[in-house]
């Protein structure tokens, strides 16, 4: 009988049959021998290890006895090592039970060591921890106030900051805290995004193959590579005791988690514990029911042990608390098994029948009677009464109101506190609502009013600014109070919303750029330097269009009365009918009358500098203004963008812009009008004024007209009215004159319903032919005009005479459409040096082959020609090759020094002679044209003009004649023959240029970029506005003020340097 006890108590004793026999069956097994072999080594289930005791000489407790009856039979051994951890393989459910628990408690002490949001070990991040479903502390409350967040628990912060819901965490799926490292990235986006990317892991429940309990093999073991051999080292440390490795917990490939806490220096052996004391600690961590579960004695009387049993919850050991029954009869806590069947699965603790939570039920009536009268002893000291279980609850809590009304009676600020009468626990003042504050506050108001009414003559805001002050220094956060001392007297740090308004304009940042940078420089400094988006837009509603109040005497026909219009749709005012298509375009622009207002109203201050410097009352001048406006219009060409959506419209765009040149008062009992206003830069692209955007080809010339017709409407309405408008402190009445002069020859035919500049008619000006012209190039005056071309397109309509085509072509002068818009006889100085420079540049190249000597030089000659040309311009003067003529390639190429270096290829002398001499008196001409006032600026090269084109004329009919026999370019006809005529009438060319609306082709492009919009109607909306913005002389000022800001702003943000970023901690930030 011995015998047969020792050979069942050996080392194999429950290993199977097939083992004995290697042959037999070893496909099934030969994978999982070293399972065996660990298992030789092992102990068996019914032996303890008093080797560990043995070594400290501790003897451990019995282990308790386990029967053949609960399955622990011969070959359970080899099933659990064959079958690892799973269900079936270990016999008998309480067994199986407690392993599951045991996994689910290692697990959970995995997910304690680690952070939710980041996922790094807790102990290797500098700082301390923090409770992810927990209350903002001291520290954080008041970081995140200073930079306007107000949120009080760290899952509102973490779903604004990590777009991650933690409201909804399990214990058993999701770590309870997080790092300091993410504590930080959350403090530095002020609560409300992240300047840190930050990829927040994803937790999954446990599972067999869980990445925290099993960790993968290290990669040498996978791949069958052989580990290399650690070279030992003199001073390498000893090896770490048994007991320290023990406490280590795995949690992935080559690395170990301990426990988070104290570290244990000395190896240290964990006492035996027995297995249901065991069982109930893991059950404890699971339902974390102690603090709101009664335990079972804590009732007063002596009852039996079956009958207290029935009323203890199977799971936690606790009295029942809102008990639910299973179909098998047993009782539970509701929370306590609906956290235990998360865990472990839909069985019940007792039977392991099937448990879901939709088969649990109530217990009877009779059961829930007798459970909440059951007595309990109350555990306060001094109090010991019985208490029903089922006014327990109510019982405590009286005892804690007894103590808060203790301390509210010794405390020194009763008479201001109020007591709480409701349900919930008493708010923060700052968490409170603007409403719920002011009634909280409503007596300290009063009696602070009292006293400033009596005390400092009822400067209420001066008293409780010193409050706040006196309350900071007595705190010791000086620097504050030195901020609310300096804007206390006037001279705070922050900058006016006009300020940000212009820097966010001139810098071209978007809503997202320019509130990203907000919120940097305030986490950073601690100071809000930069105002917030809201009074950015409040100054908008002042500067934009719309906003002011105005009156035309008498009004205005066919325009609404109304003064507060902003931007408007180009198309509203089309009729529609059943016949009409829809327009294929996208248009937004101001009423023309709105803009002039605000155009007027931006230029006040210098308005009434110039009546002060002129030595006018302004008392005698409300009346009698006289305003000059030059309106301009040019195509924009291809402004496509990848962004946006919407219908299908052209990528061209068109821009009708306006500036205001100069204001002039007539005085009473003045014979002469004073100029009091001169636009210094008409040219610059700060004083040309946007008023209407469109999506539309510059050569569709119905669209345009449709466009365009409701600005010419009200155009004419204002030329018979006169504005009333308040400029300083008194009405004052304007009158408007318009010029349109700032067109290039293309948008003068499209507006005036002249032919292509390609045709017979060479000149907007008169009614000369290109080959009149050609023959003589100086002596012609200026005969068209608005009424004339009228009257000639109703004769081209009607044809009156009944002429043939060629007849009735010759007879309206190359009028083929109707003329739509009014403008200016005058010359675009920016477009003549443009198209002169074109021409110049193919006589160089003309003059290179020497096309004087040949008849008809083919393509391939012509190219080589131009290739040489570009080369030489590119290594001598840097000029690049240009698709299309410029403004700045022009300046460039129109210089003495050019034809310098193009007289190098030239091979006859007397042609490059010929060719200098026509380029100095060019150069002599042009500042005439180009000159804002030629009479001041140029008036010898004025005088002598008349010559020089007569010489030019002559050189380009002699020496030239190859080119210009019988044909001349439009605007070298307009440069020889209507140059004086022009300036005699008008004072100047230059000044007139639409050189500020073409400048501003680029603005339109970075406003576009900068306001990236889905819908092209709205984009177009954003453009308008910043790009009237930017025109701004309110804010052109402000910039001027604030040149140093920049240096202000270094100066006061100091950066935090930090080398570690795990470092990282409350003190780096100077709030």
């Amino acid at each position: 009988m011995a015998d047969e006890s020792l050979q069942r108590d050996g080392p194999r004793s429950s290993m199977p049959a097939e083992l004995h026999y290697p042959h037999s069956e070893y496909s099934q097994w030969k994978f999982k021998l070293f399972r065996v072999k660990s298992m030789e080594k092992a102990p068996l289930p019914g032996q303890t290890q008093p080797e560990k005791g043995a070594l400290l000489g501790i003897t451990p407790p019995a282990a308790p006895n386990i029967d053949s009856d609960n399955g622990m039979g011969p070959g359970s051994v080899m099933k659990l090592c064959l079958g690892g951890k799973s269900k079936e393989y270990v016999e008998g459910p309480s067994q199986r039970v407690d392993m599951k628990l045991q996994e689910m408690d290692t697990h959970m002490n995995h997910l304690r060591c680690l952070c939710r949001l980041c996922g790094v070990i807790l102990r290797k991040v500098k700082g301390p921890v923090h409770d992810v479903q927990g209350h903002l502390d001291e520290i954080s409350k008041c970081a995140l106030r200073r930079m306007g967040c107000k949120f009080p628990s760290w899952p509102e912060i973490i779903l604004k900051v990590f777009k991650v819901d933690v409201t909804d965490d399990i214990e058993s799926i999701h770590p309870l805290s997080f790092c300091h490292r993410c504590w930080v990235v959350a403090i530095r986006g002020g609560g409300v995004c992240s300047f840190t990317r930050t990829n927040v892991p994803e937790w999954k429940p446990h599972c067999s193959p869980c990445h925290l309990c099993s960790p993968r093999k290290p990669s040498f073991q996978r791949t069958g590579r052989k580990k290399r051999k650690v070279i030992p080292r003199a001073q390498s440390l000893a090896k770490r005791t048994r007991w320290e490795h023990s406490e280590s917990i795995v949690v992935g490939e080559r690395r170990a988690l301990r426990p988070f806490g104290e570290h244990h220096h000395v190896p240290v052996l964990r006492p035996w514990r027995k297995q249901s004391i065991q069982r109930d600690q893991w059950v404890r961590n699971i339902t974390h029911c102690q603090k709101d579960h009664l335990k079972a004695r804590l009732i007063s009387e002596k009852l039996p042990v079956d009958f207290l049993y029935s009323f203890t919850c199977l799971v936690c050991d606790h009295l029942l608390s809102d008990p639910v029954q299973a179909p098998c009869g047993h009782l539970f806590c509701r929370s306590c098994i609906i956290k235990y069947n998360h865990v472990l699965g839909p069985h019940c603790p007792a039977c392991n029948l099937s448990c879901a939570p939709d088969d649990l039920s109530s217990p009877a009536k009779a059961f829930l009677s007798a459970l909440h009268s059951l007595p309990l002893l109350c555990p306060r000291s001094g109090c010991e009464k019985q208490v029903r279980l089922d006014s327990f609850k109510a019982h405590c809590l009286s005892h804690e109101l007894d103590e808060q009304h203790t301390k509210q009676q010794s405390s020194e600020l009763d008479s201001y506190l109020l007591t709480n009468k409701g349900g919930r626990p008493r708010q923060h003042l700052l968490s409170l609502t603007r409403r719920a504050q002011k009634h909280r506050l409503r007596d300290l108001k009063t009696q602070v009013k009292v006293f400033a009414d009596k005390e400092e003559g009822g400067d209420l805001k001066s008293v409780c600014q010193t409050l706040f002050l006196l309350t900071l220094r007595s705190q010791n956060e000086h620097r504050q109070a030195d901020e609310l001392e300096a804007m206390m007297q006037g001279r705070g740090s922050g900058l006016h919303p006009a300020v940000c308004l212009a820097i966010r304009v001139n810098t071209f940042l978007s809503c997202s750029q320019y509130h990203k940078m907000y919120r940097t420089v305030k986490a950073t400094s601690g100071r809000q330097i930069f105002q917030p988006l809201h009074a950015l837009r409040t100054t908008e509603k002042e500067l934009l269009p719309g906003f002011i109040q105005f009156e035309w005497q008498p009004a205005l026909k066919n325009v609404s009365t109304s003064c507060s219009v902003g931007i408007i749709n180009g198309l509203s005012g089309w009729a529609s009918s059943v016949d009409d298509v829809p327009a294929d375009t996208v248009t937004r622009r101001f009423r023309y009358d709105v803009a002039l207002v605000s155009a007027l109203k931006d230029l006040e201050e210098d308005i009434m500098d110039g009546l002060r410097e002129s030595g006018m009352e302004d008392s005698a001048c409300t009346s009698g203004f006289s305003v000059m406006i030059k309106e301009s219009c040019d195509g924009m060409g291809d402004v496509s963008e990848k962004h946006g959506g919407g219908p299908a419209v052209p990528e061209k765009a068109v821009r009708f812009s306006f500036t205001v040149m100069s204001v002039s008062v007539l005085a009473d009992e003045e014979e002469k009008e004073v100029t009091v206003f001169t636009e210094p830069k008409p040219n610059s692209e700060l004083s040309c004024k946007p008023l209407c955007l469109m999506f539309v080809d510059e050569s569709d010339h119905e669209t345009l007209t449709s466009v365009l017709w409701p600005i010419v409407a009200e155009r004419d309405a204002m030329k018979e009215s006169r504005l009333i408008l308040s400029m300083g402190g008194l009405a004052r009445s304007f009158r408007f004159q318009f010029r349109g002069t700032g067109y290039d020859e293309k948008m003068v035919r499209e507006m005036e319903g002249l032919e292509a500049s390609g045709s017979t008619y060479v000149c907007t000006l008169c009614d000369t032919t290109r080959a009149e012209a050609s023959q003589n190039m100086v002596l012609h005056s200026v005969t068209r005009n608005h009424e004339e071309n009228l009257d000639r397109y109703e004769i081209w309509r009607t044809n009156p005479f009944s002429e043939s085509v060629d007849e009735l072509r010759d007879r309206v002068k190359g009028i083929s459409a109707k003329p739509f818009l009014e403008t200016h006889p005058t010359l675009d100085a920016l477009h003549c040096d443009i198209g002169n420079a074109i021409e110049f540049y193919k006589i160089f190249q003309d003059e290179i082959g020497e096309v004087y000597k040949k008849v008809n030089p083919s393509r391939e000659e012509r190219r080589s020609w131009r290739a040489a040309l570009d080369k030489q311009l590119r290594q001598n003067m840097k000029l690049k090759p240009v698709m299309r003529m410029n403004g700045n390639y022009a300046r460039r190429l129109m210089t003495q020094e050019t034809v310098e270096v193009v007289c190098e290829l030239v091979p006859s002398e007397e042609r490059r002679e010929a060719l200098r001499e026509l380029m100095r008196i060019y150069l002599q001409m042009k500042p005439v044209w180009r000159a804002t006032c030629p009479a001041k600026e140029c008036p010898d090269q004025l005088c002598r003009y008349s010559f020089n084109s007569q010489r030019f004329a002559d050189l380009l009919a002699s020496t030239f004649k190859y080119r210009y026999n019988g044909k001349i370019t439009n605007y070298l006809h307009k440069t020889l023959a209507h140059v004086p005529e022009i300036i005699e009438k008008d004072g100047s060319i230059g000044a007139w240029a639409s050189e500020g609306n073409e400048s501003a082709n680029k603005l339109f492009r970075r406003f576009r970029k900068m306001n990236a919009r889905q819908s092209k109607a709205f984009e177009l909306e954003d453009v308008l506005k910043h790009h009237w913005l930017y025109t701004s002389k309110y804010l052109q000022k402000f910039m001027e003020a604030h040149k140093n800001s920049a240096k202000i702003l270094q100066t006061t943000i100091d950066p935090v340097e930090n080398q570690d970023y795990e470092d990282m901690s409350l003190e780096d930030f100077e709030f």
